[in-house]
C-alpha cells in the first residue's frame, strides 16, 4: 500500500503554538495531534492511510497542485487547477496579537475554499480518528455541521449549512461544485467554540496573518542591516517560521519535530517519536533565535533550561522533557501499518532513561550564555551548576549512550567526554564573573584529565594524513560530532587534529553531493539510515570557520536544493535519490540551516555572530 502514501515533501505545516497540522498537496490532513502536539492523533493518514483518519478536500477531476505560504506567514495555501476552473484551499490554525502565553482565545482549524476561476466539483472526505484510532469514533450529522465523539474527546466540524454528507459510522464524504469567486469555510473546532460566520472567519484569517507579519522578522533580504541578508534569506525566514510552529505556548520548550515514525529507512525500524524538547538542542537554538531577533522567545527557551537545571539530583536530568507533561515511556502502535509500511509506529521515547554525559555540557552551556548576556546567575542558579558539575566530576570517565541515542551497549564516547570538559570549562568562567566560591584547583585538574584522556584514546594519528577524532575510544570509527569540537572551545580550529578530522569526514562520511553521515558505524539496530541534514550544516560550519569560504558557501546552496517545495526539511535525505526522510519538518535541520547563515555572513563579511541578548539587557 505505498503508493497511498505521499512523499514528505508534498507537505506543508500549520499550527498555533499548541499543536501542529501536516496538510498535503492533494488537499488531505494527515496529520493532526489535537489538542497539543503531544496529545493522541485526530488525523493520522500519514501513519496508517486506511486507519490513520484524515480531512481532505480535493477536486474530483484530475488537477495540478501546488502549495505556497501567505507570504511570511505559516498560512498554507493549496492550489488546484482542474481543466474547468481553479480553487484554492487555505489552511490556517488562528493566532491572534492580542493572545497572552497562557491562554489563546480561539481554538479551531480552518479550511476556506475559494474558487479563483471556472467551477470545480470537490470530494470532501472526512474521517476523524480519535486516540490513535484507538478508542471509537461515531459521527453524528447536525445543524451546520458533523459532530464527532470519541468517547473522551469530542470535535464539532462546522461546514456550509446547506452541505448534506453521507455517513457511514465514523467516516463522512460529500461533493460540492464551487464556481468562481465563491468561498466557503470549514472550521475544526476542539476545547472551545471558535467564529464560523463568514465574517468571522474571514477576521480569524486576516488577524492571523497579522500575528505571523508582526512577530517574523522584517528584512526583504538585501538590507544591510540584516545578518541574513544575501545569505538565504528566504529559507532563513520559512525556517524561523518553523521553529515558531514547534515552541509550545505555555513552557517555550521547542519540539525537535511534530511528528513521529516517520522513517529514517523507508520499511526500516528507525522510527522515533520526535514530540518532545532535548537539552542538547539550547545553544544552537538560543543563537539562532537571537540573531533572528526573537529574544522573547530565547528567554522563555533559557529560562526553561535554568528550571531544569535546578533539579535536587543532576542524576535524575534527562536527555529530554515533555513539551508539558506528556507520558515519556515508549510504547508501539501495532494497529498502524507505518508510513509506507515502516514499522513499529512508536509513542513515546525510549531514550529519555539514558544516560547521555553531553547534555551536562549542554545544559551549563546554555546558562553560561544565558549569564554572558549580562543576565545576573542567582545564587540558587548558581548552586545547580555547582551540583552538575560535581555530578560531571564524578561521572566524565563513565560510558554511555551519547548524542546519537545510540540503542545498543554503552560506549566513552567523544563527544560526550568534550561537553563534560566544556560543563567545567564554562563553570570555571561563571564562577570566575561572579565571584562564586569552587574548588578551582580540583575542577581545572579534572577538565585537564578529560582533555588529555580524549586526545590520548579519541585522537587516531592512522586516518588520513594529519589523523582524526573518532566516535568512541575503542576502534577508528568516525563520528560528524567531530565537527563541533573547536566550536566548544576544545581545539582550535587552525590546529592539524581539528582539519584531518574535517578531512576525514570528508573522506569517508560524506556523498559527492557534500551530504554528510551522523557515523557508519554499527549501533546495535538493523537497516540503514539516510544521510543527516545537520550534520551537512555542521560541516558547513567547519569549513566556513576554517577560512574555507569558498568550499563552505558551495556546500550550502547545494544543500539548499534539498528542501521542500515549501523550504522546508526534514531530518535525513537519501542521498540515492535526494527523497527526504525521517520526522518532518524537524527543528535542528532548520537551526543548522540557521546557524551556518550566521557563520557564513561572519566569515565572508566579518561581522560578529551576536551572542544571546534578552530584552531588557542593557
Amino acid at each position: 500500500m505505498t503508493e497511498a502514501y505521499k512523499p514528505l515533501a508534498e507537505y506543508g505545516l500549520i499550527g498555533n503554538l499548541e499543536t501542529c497540522a501536516l496538510v498535503g498537496m492533494d488537499g488531505s490532513i494527515d496529520w493532526c495531534p489535537l489538542p497539543t502536539l503531544e496529545s493522541s492523533s485526530l488525523f493520522a493518514a500519514i501513519l496508517d492511510s486506511e486507519a490513520g483518519g484524515h480531512f481532505s478536500i480535493t477536486p474530483t477531476e484530475s488537477y495540478e497542485a501546488s502549495q505556497r505560504y501567505a507570504e511570511r506567514t505559516n498560512v498554507l495555501r493549496t492550489t488546484f487547477e482542474t481543466a474547468s476552473g481553479t480553487v484554492r484551499v487555505t489552511d490556517f490554525m488562528p493566532l491572534l496579537v492580542e493572545d497572552t502565553t497562557e491562554e489563546p482565545e480561539v481554538r479551531a482549524l480552518y479550511r476556506q475554499v475559494t474558487c479563483t476561476e471556472g467551477s470545480v466539483e470537490l470530494d470532501i472526505e472526512y474521517a476523524p480518528r480519535f486516540e490513535y484510532a484507538r478508542a471509537e469514533t461515531v459521527l453524528d450529522s447536525v445543524s451546520a455541521g458533523l459532530f464527532g465523539d470519541g468517547e473522551n474527546e469530542k470535535v464539532f466540524l462546522s461546514t456550509p449549512a446547506d452541505l448534506s454528507f453521507a455517513i457511514d459510522t465514523n467516516d463522512a464524504r460529500a461533493t460540492r461544485t464551487i464556481e468562481a469567486d465563491d468561498t466557503e469555510w470549514f472550521c475544526l473546532q476542539y476545547g472551545m467554540q471558535a467564529p464560523t460566520d463568514s465574517d468571522g472567519c474571514e477576521e480569524m484569517l486576516e488577524r492571523t496573518i497579522e500575528f505571523w507579519r508582526d512577530w517574523t522578522h522584517d528584512c526583504d533580504g538585501s538590507q544591510s542591516d540584516c545578518p541574513f541578508g544575501g545569505y538565504a534569506h528566504d529559507f532563513v525566514v520559512r525556517a524561523e517560521l518553523v521553529l515558531k510552529l514547534l515552541a509550545y505556548r505555555d513552557t517555550g520548550a521547542i519540539a525537535a519535530a511534530p511528528t513521529t515514525s516517520l522513517p529514517e529507512e523507508i520499511g526500516g525500524v528507525r522510527n522515533w517519536d520526535y514530540r518532545y524538547s532535548w537539552i542538547r538542542d539550547g545553544a544552537f537554538t538560543v543563537q539562532a533565535l537571537t540573531n533572528l531577533g526573537h529574544t522573547s522567545e530565547a528567554t522563555a527557551y533559557l529560562d526553561r533550561f535554568l528550571e531544569l537545571s535546578r533539579a535536587s539530583d543532576p542524576a535524575e536530568i534527562k536527555p529530554m522533557y515533555a513539551l508539558e507533561h506528556a507520558a515519556l515511556e515508549e510504547e508501539e502502535l501495532e494497529h498502524f501499518e507505518g508510513y509506507e509500511e515502516s514499522s513499529p509506529v512508536r509513542i513515546g521515547n525510549g531514550a529519555f532513561g539514558q544516560l547521555q554525559l553531553d547534555v551536562y555540557g549542554e545544559l551549563v552551556l546554555a546558562i553560561y550564555q544565558y549569564a554572558w548576556s549580562d543576565q545576573e546567575l542567582s545564587a540558587e542558579d548558581w548552586a545547580s551548576v555547582h551540583r552538575i558539575v560535581e555530578f560531571v566530576c564524578e561521572n566524565w570517565a563513565e560510558t554511555d549512550a551519547g548524542i546519537w541515542e545510540v540503542r545498543g551497549e554503552p560506549s566513552h564516547v567523544v563527544h560526550s567526554k568534550v561537553m563534560c570538559w566544556v560543563a567545567i570549562d564554562r563553570a570555571l568562567a561563571l564562577a570566575e564573573e561572579g565571584d562564586f566560591d569552587v574548588p578551582v584547583e580540583r575542577w581545572k585538574a579534572i577538565r585537564e584529565e578529560i582533555r588529555e584522556t580524549t586526545l590520548e584514546r579519541g585522537f587516531d594519528e592512522s586516518i588520513g594524513e594529519q589523523g582524526s577524532f573518532t566516535q568512541t575510544f575503542a576502534g577508528d570509527a568516525l563520528d560528524a560530532t567531530g565537527l563541533l569540537l573547536p566550536m566548544s572551545g576544545f581545539i582550535e580550529w587552525d590546529d592539524p587534529r581539528t582539519q584531518g578530522t574535517i578531512e576525514a569526514i570528508r573522506t569517508h562520511l560524506t556523498t559527492e553531493e557534500g551530504l554528510v553521515y551522523r557515523y557508519r558505524a554499527d549501533d546495535g539496530l538493523p537497516g540503514e539510515e539516510g544521510a543527516f541534514l545537520l550534520c551537512s550544516f555542521w560541516l558547513v560550519d567547519a569549513l566556513a570557520l576554517s577560512g574555507r569560504l569558498k568550499e563552505a558557501r558551495k556546500l550550502f546552496d547545494s544543500i539548499l536544493e534539498y528542501a521542500s517545495p515549501l523550504g522546508l526539511f526534514s531530518e535525513e535525505v537519501d542521498p540515492e535519490t535526494g527523497r527526504l526522510l525521517g520526522n518532518f519538518p524537524q527543528a535542528f535541520s532548520h537551526i543548522g540551516l540557521i546557524d551556518s547563515a550566521l557563520y557564513l555572513k561572519e566569515a565572508e563579511e566579518g561581522i560578529d555572530v551576536q551572542p544571546f541578548t534578552p530584552p531588557d539587557a542593557e
